[in-house]
């Protein structure tokens, strides 16, 4: 029970993410059914859907918006800051920080991490281990974004007897961008949301939000 308690919120959103997928799969498969029925093809079973290019480019065109926004807003917030708002830094505190604030090389703690105490290569991945492996599952699932939409936009394009396109025909057309640039604005403008209305507007107990009475100017103060 320990280990479910310090556990909660992680598992917690685990959960949800899977009841999520499995309705994605379910709803998607359903959708693409009556679209084949309707062109008079054959409907397809869940494994076959949740294995075709269709679900594969709805699911990392989510991803990848999704692993943008948190590689953003995880590197911009090292240098800038934003007045009144907990998810900044304080005003004073921009930048990548000394090694005493970060309890860095000579000044790492008892419990701090080994790569902590290290110089050199080590110190510096371990530094930025958050940013890169943000940064890079954003590159993978763009990836697969682009060659899972390549494969379903060409068997669109087949079926209304047309020519299939290149890879780099596809990720610079106006399919390809529509798609993406969709998913990037509501990401960031969630991120701004979360940003400026933290300033004025509270959740008590919550670490993403100020103390109730905190001071609507008071930055980088969690509850």
């Amino acid at each position: 029970m320990r280990w479910l308690k310090e556990n909660s919120l992680a598992l917690a959103f685990l959960i949800m993410f899977v009841l999520a997928l499995f309705g994605q799969a379910v709803a998607g498969m359903f959708q693409y059914n009556d679209q084949q029925l309707a062109e008079g093809a054959e409907p397809v079973s869940i494994l076959q859907y949740v294995t075709s290019s269709s679900f594969a480019v709805d699911v990392a065109e989510n991803w990848q918006s999704e692993y943008l926004q948190f590689f953003l807003f995880i590197m911009l917030t090292v240098w800038l800051v934003q007045k009144g708002s907990p998810e900044s830094k304080k005003l004073d505190e921009a930048g990548a920080e000394s090694d005493e604030q970060q309890r860095v090389g000579a000044h790492a703690r008892a419990d701090s991490p080994a790569w902590a105490r290290a110089g050199g290569g080590r110190l510096w991945l371990f530094s930025n281990s958050l940013g890169l492996v943000m940064g890079a599952v954003f590159l993978l699932s763009w990836l697969a974004q682009s060659v899972a939409g390549q494969a379903s936009y060409n068997a669109e394009r087949l079926s209304d007897l047309r020519d299939p396109v290149s890879w780099g025909s596809y990720v610079t057309s106006a399919e390809f961008w529509n798609r993406s640039l969709q998913n990037w604005q509501s990401e960031l403008l969630a991120v701004l949301s979360m940003v400026v209305l933290s300033i004025y507007l509270r959740q008590r107990g919550s670490p993403e939000s100020k103390p109730v009475g905190a001071s609507h100017t008071a930055t980088g103060v969690e509850g």
